[in-house]
Order: structure tokens, then C-alpha cells, then sequence
């Protein structure tokens, strides 16, 4: 069972790093993933204690030792916030979670229907590299 929610969370990575969407510090690789929770099936959630409703989503953020022969994922120290439109920011929370050799952080924030928003998340990965990730995504409610 964990083998095979440990397969989605890393297709859910390998997905957002087919489509480019991560950013380099230093020496390590900073993969990142928002989505709507409910593209989680229902057993995945609870074993993950995540909510999944319309109304919430997660980020899931990897970091990859690029130094490192093979780009095996390192920890990381994360915090930011999420900023709509009008300004109203969201603080996120990160859950790290480890399965074998992946190691990935998940926060969960509440969403409204066609809702913008900027991440701003600080990635602290000791000497290998530190940075700022920002990037804009919108959400759509599900119901």
C-alpha cells in the first residue's frame, strides 16, 4: 500500500518535472507540485491524513541533491505563504514525509473557485543551497 501511494506522490513529481516546473539553488533541484486534493483517491488521503474535498489542495515540493550521483532527495527546511489577488496570504504548513529513498513535503491550503495564487516558499537545504521559489497558479473548485 505505501509502495503504491509512494508511485503517485512520485508521479505527481516526475509529471511537474516533465513540465518543468522546478528551479534550481545552488546544488539542489526544488521540484514543485500544487493540485486540487480530490485528484487523490479517497484511500491515498486517509492514509496521508489529508483532507479531500473540492475545496482544498495540496503542494507538494521535492528537493534533489544535484551534486549527487544520481540526484537523491535531501532534506530541506520550507516555509511561505500563498498571496491571492486581492492580497489575502494563506501561511503553509509542510508535513515532511519519507518512503524509502523520496523524501517530499506536503502543505494543504483551502481554495476558492477560479482563485490565483502566488507561492513564495523559502527552501533551506543547509551548504547544498538555499532560495526563494515563487510561482502563480490558479484553482478551480471541485464539488
Amino acid at each position: 500500500m505505501k509502495r503504491w501511494i509512494g508511485l503517485l506522490l512520485c508521479a505527481l513529481f516526475t509529471s511537474s518535472a516533465m513540465a518543468g516546473q522546478f528551479k534550481t539553488f545552488k546544488d539542489v533541484e526544488v521540484h514543485y507540485s500544487a493540485f486540487n486534493s480530490t485528484f487523490l483517491t479517497p484511500k491515498v488521503a486517509r492514509s496521508y491524513e489529508l483532507k479531500r474535498n473540492g475545496y482544498s489542495a495540496i503542494l507538494n515540493i521535492s528537493v534533489l541533491d544535484n551534486a549527487s550521483l544520481g540526484k537523491p532527495a535531501t532534506t530541506a527546511k520550507l516555509s511561505g505563504s500563498a498571496k491571492n489577488l486581492i492580497g489575502h496570504s494563506k501561511n503553509l504548513t509542510f508535513r515532511e514525509v519519507k518512503e524509502g529513498d523520496a523524501i517530499y513535503y506536503l502543505a494543504e491550503f483551502s481554495i476558492s473557485n477560479e482563485e490565483t495564487l502566488t507561492f513564495t516558499i523559502d527552501v533551506d537545504s543547509g551548504n547544498k543551497g538555499t532560495g526563494k521559489l515563487t510561482f502563480t497558479q490558479k484553482f478551480y473548485v471541485e464539488e
